[in-house]
C-alpha cells in the first residue's frame, strides 16, 4: 500500500525521465530450477494463468490455500475473489471476502438480476510496469515469464505498488518489502501446481505452459474465447479470463 512519506509515482517517473541520478544495486537473481536439464534449443516454459468465471462459486478455498502456502500476513492478499451483483437499474455492487474466515457476508441485495465471482491475482504481464519503475531492479521477470521480487534487494519504496494497474502488490508489514502473487514459484519449479489451482474445487483456476500446445491451459485457450483485464494499458497480461463481462467490471 502507498506510503505517505514517499514521493508519488508521477514525481518518480518525472525524475527518471529527466535523467535524475538513481541509486542502483547489483541484483543477483535466485538460481532457477527450470532449464538445468533441458535439451539444447528446447524452449523454456512460458507460464500463464486462466480463470473460468463461470465455474467460480466464491468458496474462497484459493485464498485460504494461498495464505497457508505463502504465509501471507493477515489483512493482505496475494489473490482474492470479488463478488459482483448487478441490480435491475444497472447499479453494480462489489464486495470482497476480506475477513479472516474468507466468507462473503450474507448482505441483502434486492432486485439482483445477475451475480458472479471474479478471482484476482498478479497478471504477470509481459510488459510489467511494476518492474519498469523499480529503482533497484528488485522486481524482475523470470525466464519462464513469472514476475517476481528479489526481497534481498527490495527497499520497500512502494513504487511498484503504485504502478501496478491491477492493484495486486502490497508492502509486507513484516519484511517491509513488496509482496505479490508469484504463481507459487517454489512449487511450479518442482513441477507442482500453484496452491490456489490445486485447492479450487471447481477447476475455475488453471495454470500451464503456453509453449506446450498439449498443456491443459493451451488447449483451454484454443477452445474458448478469453479476455484480459485492462487491455488498454498495453501491459500484455498473461492472466486470461473466460465468461468475463467487462462491461460490468
Amino acid at each position: 500500500m502507498p506510503c505517505d512519506d514517499r514521493i508519488s509515482r508521477r514525481q518518480m517517473l518525472k525524475r527518471l525521465a529527466a535523467g535524475a541520478p538513481v541509486a542502483l544495486l547489483v541484483t543477483v537473481f535466485p538460481k532457477l530450477a527450470f532449464g538445468v536439464d533441458r535439451k539444447p534449443g528446447e524452449k523454456r516454459p512460458l507460464y500463464a494463468y486462466a480463470v473460468d468465471v463461470s465455474r467460480c462459486i466464491g468458496c474462497c478455498a484459493c485464498m485460504r490455500a494461498c495464505r497457508s502456502e505463502n504465509d501471507v500476513p493477515a489483512g493482505y492478499f496475494r489473490t482474492w475473489v470479488e463478488r459482483f451483483r448487478v441490480r435491475g437499474n444497472g447499479e453494480v455492487q462489489v464486495d470482497v471476502a476480506a475477513t479472516d474466515d474468507f466468507v462473503f457476508k450474507a448482505t441483502p441485495a434486492e432486485d439482483v438480476v445477475k451475480a458472479f465471482f471474479v478471482p484476482k491475482l498478479c497478471n504477470h504481464c509481459e510488459k510489467s510496469v511494476c518492474s519498469q519503475v523499480c529503482p533497484v531492479g528488485a522486481s524482475y521477470e523470470s525466464p519462464e515469464g513469472v514476475v517476481l521480487v528479489d526481497k534481498k534487494h527490495c527497499v520497500g519504496c512502494g513504487y511498484c505498488v503504485q504502478a501496478c494497474p491491477y492493484g495486486t502488490r502490497f508492502i509486507d508489514p513484516v519484511s517491509h518489502t513488496a509482496g505479490k502473487c508469484t504463481l507459487c514459484y517454489h512449487r511450479i519449479t518442482r513441477g507442482e501446481l500453484p496452491a490456489c489451482v490445486l485447492a479450487c474445487p471447481k477447476g475455475a483456476r488453471m495454470f500451464g505452459d503456453l509453449h506446450d500446445p498439449k498443456s491443459h491451459l493451451s488447449i483451454f485457450l484454443r477452445q474458448r474465447r478469453y479476455r484480459v483485464l485492462k487491455p488498454e494499458m498495453g501491459t500484455h497480461p498473461k492472466c486470461y479470463y473466460t465468461d468475463l463481462d467487462l462491461e460490468v467490471i
